[in-house]
């Protein structure tokens, strides 16, 4: 077999895998999003990163803002998986969010994930939410995960082409 061949079979495998794990990690947020939407409004903190760990938070909330439950999801790749923070069941966000002795508490990712989640929670009693904010459909096929899939995938199968057509 080729070597040119077997790196284009394992580039599209690895981005294949890639996509597959990163739908099962879409429909774990989703399965938590129902779950804590159950329980009150949601609010969701994040700290997306490219390279380094990034972070998201799911916070269900009352009407006034005390937390019922909260889960964060904190690593660099898809195997991270959504872990309850008991420290926050019961503490109000916005006295939460305006207190840094309590929030000195928590590691720096859960920190700004905390800090994001106050942000749209005073954004949304604040009536500054844009629309996109509560969107909560996820079309996986319009994820830029996919589309670079596509892309990548296609620019293989032309090299592949060329590659077999000079023979």
């Amino acid at each position: 077999m080729a070597p040119m061949l077997l790196i284009g079979i394992v580039l599209v495998s690895a981005f294949l895998l890639q996509g597959l794990l990163g739908f099962f990690q879409i429909r774990s947020f989703s399965q938590h999003f129902r779950q804590m939407r159950r329980q009150g409004k949601v609010l969701i903190g994040k700290n997306p990163r490219k390279i380094q760990s990034g972070s998201l938070m799911l916070m269900a909330i009352d009407t006034d803002g005390n937390i019922k439950a909260a889960q964060l999801l904190q690593g660099v790749t898809v195997f991270a998986h959504f872990k309850p923070v008991k420290q926050l069941v019961g503490q109000n966000i916005a006295v939460l969010g305006a207190d840094y002795d309590q929030l000195r508490h928590f590691n720096r990712l859960t920190r700004q994930c905390i800090l994001n989640a106050y942000q749209n929670f005073i954004n949304y009693r604040t009536g500054h939410l844009s629309a996109e904010a509560f969107d909560t459909k996820v079309n996986v096929l319009a994820l830029p995960l996919v589309d670079q899939i596509k892309h990548q995938s296609g620019r293989l199968l032309g090299t592949l082409k060329q590659h077999f057509a000079r023979g």
